[in-house]
């Protein structure tokens, strides 16, 4: 009997999914900001304490929020790593901003904090903080420099719903924060996002960008007798039958988590006596930072070496796959954006990480397959 592929990664149900999409539709309305909408919002206002919450179709266009909300202009930086996926650079290229690359950690991938003092200009308006694999970036260091330069600080935290820093949810420390319900997150509803505002003095502008200009938000509490376009704006809201689906999974969202951090905790557990020996490195243990286990890695000697090492998975049933091009080397990157400096750990980083597969219906045992076969390549 031939065993069933492993996949990289799944969509999944777990909760009353299917059942909520129902009510949607028997509720009258599957348009935006609707029962299922204002009940994904309270869910992650109370739980993850964050001061608003607006429900977004995708964590890209939570980004392009963010970039209006900064006032960024043409001309105006905003200092990013570029490790990261093109909607961080994109929202702001939108705007006519410039994205400032700085180089990454080699133990958490993230924005290595001591190279972005260096980077910044007359036109810096803002950081950017990726918190990549959902393992927090140096916050308290990233806020300081923030205060000491006037800039906003956002968060950009796709990969970390339900992460933690020193006990705070990652999304709510800076200005903003923005995370994905992309099918390939913890937490899915196909296509969807949400932006966190964290300083007050953002909400009522959001709540305005995010219903397309207007202050319909205002009219429908009762503050304005008519509502009309009064700012930028675009229609950012998902549709009711993807809030829907997404209210299930937050429902969930704590059982998902744990089941991650199971798989995550054996792959660690089984892979590290091949690590201990050299032969690859591991993901980094942070004390103080709870991780949701978005995504768990290795990292090879060589390029060379991942090729083989995706292709032997490949040939055992198995999909791996590595992560990001370097924004600073994509064709727009370089017309779009600049470096500032040499970025040699992201250079290097980006050509020897393999991830493997992670997502919610994988089982301990898959996982103690999987780590055979690794070990089979390295150990031949």
């Amino acid at each position: 009997m031939i065993s069933p592929r492993i996949p990289f990664g799944k969509p999944f149900i777990v909760g009353k999914e299917l059942f909520y999409i129902a009510q949607a539709v028997l509720n009258g309305s599957i348009s935006g900001d609707g029962v299922f909408t204002k009940q994904c919002q309270q869910w992650l206002e109370q739980n993850l304490k964050c001061r608003k919450a607006l429900l977004t179709h995708s964590c890209t266009a939570a980004l392009e929020m963010s970039a209006i909300l900064a006032g960024i202009g043409p001309g105006d930086e905003v200092i990013m790593p570029s490790f990261t996926f093109v909607s961080t650079a994109n929202a702001f290229v939108l705007r006519g901003g410039v994205p400032v690359f700085v180089d990454i950690h080699p133990d958490t991938l993230n924005i290595n904090e001591t190279l972005i003092e260096a980077a910044i200009t007359e036109r810096t308006r803002a950081i950017v903080a990726v918190h990549y694999a959902g393992r927090a970036c140096a916050m308290e260091s990233l806020q300081a420099i923030c205060q000491r330069h006037c800039l906003l600080l956002i968060e950009d935290a796709a990969q970390a719903i339900l992460s933690h820093d020193d006990g705070q949810a990652l999304g709510t420390i800076g200005d903003l924060g923005c995370l994905s319900f992309h099918e390939t997150k913890n937490v899915i509803c196909g296509e969807g996002g949400a932006l966190l505002i964290n300083n007050p003095r953002l909400i009522e502008r959001a709540e305005v960008i995010w219903q397309k200009g207007t202050n319909r938000k205002a009219f429908l509490r009762g503050e304005v007798d008519k509502y009309t376009w009064v700012d930028l704006g675009s229609s950012f809201l998902p549709n009711e039958l993807s809030a829907a689906f997404l209210y299930a999974q937050l429902e969930n969202a704590s059982r998902i988590n744990a089941h991650r951090r199971v798989l995550y905790q054996s792959y660690q557990k089984q892979l590290s006596p091949l690590a201990d020996q050299g032969l690859f490195l591991l993901p980094l243990v942070q004390e103080k930072s709870l991780t949701n286990a978005h995504i768990f890695y290795l990292v090879t000697k060589n390029e060379s070496e991942r090729t083989s090492l995706i292709r032997h998975l490949d040939n055992n049933g198995i999909s791996a796959v590595f992560h990001y091009v370097p924004l600073h080397n994509s064709p727009a990157g370089r017309r779009l954006a600049r470096a500032s400096g040499p970025l040699p750990v992201t250079e290097d980083i980006s050509k020897r990480l393999v991830r493997l597969p992670m997502y919610s219906e994988l089982t301990t045992t898959q996982v103690t397959h999987i780590c055979k076969i690794i070990t089979g390549f390295f150990r031949p």
